[in-house]
């Protein structure tokens, strides 16, 4: 072990003196080591050592609260060879971090744990089976390399009944109805290849097992055995209408009760346009307002069927069906800015980017199509995939939410002309004017909407924030409005003093938020549009982990009349453990898809800046003292501790 603890020290040394990273010394010495569990216990040994030589710094990994589940397995399985050695100490690291063995600042042990189980779902079969072919051809054996460290993870994270946990994470995902679902899938993928070796991880195959698999893989009787399109057209074509309908049922049932969408729905609905169009609103499972919706505008309707749904972008049956259920065709510009993006014509820099993430297996046309679709249907599933980009994604959600229009004319922006053009205090800003942002690189793992149009939008955002600097505020007072548009309240609350960071009338802060927003002490005054806010991210040891946008949703009673505050969180999973018993609820307590919510009180404690309306605030006195001393409780043992 002295050659890595050499390497490690010297790299230490030489960040502090030079900011010179010899982080290719550590990588060779500690490539040796990750070949047995003996090897793999020294390196989980050094992690702190490693992460305080800064190893990580200046990369992707240096952010582990980002960092992509599904963009792991691409790393860790067809990577570089550098990069896959990097993202094998990464995840060594993260499961000192899970196990608290470890102490990160800026992921907690919950999200670390999260993130291994599902590296480790979509690598199951390094797990059961022998090593494929292409593994055991990389070079230097990184294959084994890679199969030794997921018999590590597994070893070490102890599930008695791995498989039922896989299963209960996946649901856990999809009760959050994400946009962008292939991890998901690719998890469902090696649970159905792991019960294939029912002896292989143990345990009983389950009732929701089966479930998640059938509706992947054969959610009807005409595809149970995934028989293959070329069979499934077949049998199509020899159906009576009495079986038609049964096989359209089964895949609405499938597709509302999972969120995911079978590849096999796509050749259905296609084929269905050839026979029995009055058939695919059942088949969309929608109800009384989809189908209404569906019949009022059938052309458009079938020409987004015919443009957009594939077996390759199958997921948007599901954001089409979804967004018919929420009549925003109702609202009159909406139709036609979707015939503007039927008929858009893509800048050779938007092909360029689609086709680098999707593929060529279809036009880049047609991915972003479906794109659109999918966030129109699911705003609140957007997520900022690997990028910490929570504003302009927050702004996507809002969008695709309440402004449909807005969305649409933003994105034909970015996808036609490659620019994006806001107006600030009166100016223009053009995003081909700026540099880059955050999100410096294209972001990874988000849907083909936020691909083009994010790297714009964090360019105009921050702009607007340079330009708001030096007015003895906070700049978010002045961009938050004037960024996701005039539905933003102009009144402005903070909790902290924006140059010393300390707590600023905190008791008055939490007070203006009850009488801004809680029922009872507003008027009865419900949320009318979704107000950005940011709140203090905290871990379950209540340690403070940043400062992340929101969205405030609604605020109501839930099924036990506890007042909650629902919310959208533009991380990808809102589902977390802040501490002091406060767990974000995702379901069970009258959520709607995508919201995570919490009692007032207790997300109050995590709020640090929220908008409102001025002219609509109730009596901050009227809030009862006891309420309010709660919040203020929980901040100050928490975030706001020495603040």
């Amino acid at each position: 072990m002295k050659p890595l603890d050499a390497a490690i020290d010297r790299l230490a040394e030489l960040n502090a003196i030079e900011g010179v990273s010899p982080v290719f010394n550590v990588i060779e010495t500690a490539q040796a080591l990750m070949f047995n569990p003996e090897g793999l216990d020294a390196l989980y040994e050094r992690v702190s050592i490693i992460e305080a030589a800064g190893f990580f710094g200046g990369s992707d990994w240096d952010f582990p609260q980002t960092l992509v589940p599904s963009l792991a397995v691409r790393t860790v399985r067809h990577g570089e060879p550098t990069a896959t050695r990097v993202e094998i100490l990464s995840q060594i690291r993260l499961l000192a971090v899970a196990k608290g063995d470890y102490t990160h600042p800026s992921i907690s042990a919950e999200h670390a744990h999260h993130f291994l189980a599902q590296v480790l779902a979509m690598n199951l079969d390094l797990v059961v089976s022998d090593l494929p072919e292409s593994d055991r051809l990389r070079p230097d054996d990184l294959g084994y390399a890679v199969q030794g460290l997921y018999h590590y993870l597994l070893r070490h994270l102890g599930y008695e009944n791995f498989l039922e946990h896989l299963v209960a994470e996946v649901w856990r995902i999809l009760a959050q109805r994400p946009v962008q679902v292939e991890g998901v899938k690719q998890m469902v993928t090696q649970i159905a290849v792991c019960l294939q070796k029912p002896d292989a991880l143990g345990g009983d195959v389950s009732d929701e097992a089966l479930h998640l698999i059938q509706a992947v893989f054969g959610p009807t009787e005409g595809c149970r055995e995934d028989p293959g399109f070329d069979v499934y057209s077949e049998r199509l074509a020899g159906m009576d209408d009495a079986t038609l309908l049964q096989e359209a049922i089964a895949f609405a049932q499938a597709m509302h009760s999972t969120g995911l969408v079978s590849a096999y729905m796509p050749v259905f609905i296609r084929y269905l346009r050839t026979r029995w169009n009055a058939l695919i609103p059942t088949a969309l499972g929608l109800s009384h307002t989809g189908a209404d919706a569906f019949h009022c505008y059938p052309a458009l309707i079938h020409k987004l069927i015919d443009e957009a749904l594939y077996p390759e972008t199958s997921q948007c049956a599901y954001g089409l069906a979804m967004m018919l259920e929420r009549g925003i065709l109702y609202a009159p510009p909406v139709a036609p800015s979707l015939w503007r993006q039927i008929r858009l014509t893509l800048c050779d820099a938007a092909v360029d980017k689609i086709v680098a993430v999707f593929g060529r297996s279809r036009s880049p046309a047609c991915f972003l199509l479906a794109d659109v679709l999918n966030v129109l249907g699911r705003p609140l599933g957007v997520g900022q995939g690997n990028y910490p980009t929570c504003q302009s994604t927050r702004a996507l959600s809002m969008w695709a939410y309440s402004q449909p229009v807005e969305l649409l004319r933003i994105l034909a922006w970015a996808a036609r002309d490659d620019e994006v053009v806001m107006r600030f205090e009166g100016n223009s800003i053009s995003s081909r004017d700026l540099g880059a942002g955050l999100a410096s690189e294209p972001p990874v793992d988000v849907d083909a909407v936020s691909l083009l149009t994010v790297p714009h939008l964090d360019r105009i955002y921050f702009e607007m924030g340079r330009r708001s600097v030096g007015r003895g505020e906070d700049p978010h007072k002045w961009v938050n409005a004037e960024f996701h548009g005039d539905h933003v309240g102009h009144g402005f609350r903070i909790a902290v003093d924006v140059f010393t960071g300390g707590l600023k009338d905190f008791e008055g802060f939490i007070r203006d938020f009850y009488a801004a927003y809680h029922p009872f002490y507003n008027g009865n005054i419900p949320v009318i549009s979704p107000q950005p806010a940011g709140i203090a991210v905290t871990d379950s040891a209540t340690r403070f982990l940043g400062w992340h946008a929101i969205t405030i949703q609604r605020i109501t009673l839930d099924p036990n009349d506890t007042m909650r505050v629902y919310f959208f969180n533009p991380n990808n999973d809102s589902g977390q453990n802040w501490g002091q018993d406060i767990v974000t609820s995702t379901q069970g307590n009258g959520e709607r898809y995508g919201e995570a919510s919490l009692p007032v009180a207790e997300f109050a404690s995590r709020l640090y800046v929220f908008h409102f309306d001025p002219l609509e605030i109730g009596e901050p006195d009227t809030v009862p003292a006891i309420e309010v001393n709660r919040a203020m409780r929980l901040a100050q043992g928490s975030w706001a501790s020495g603040r």
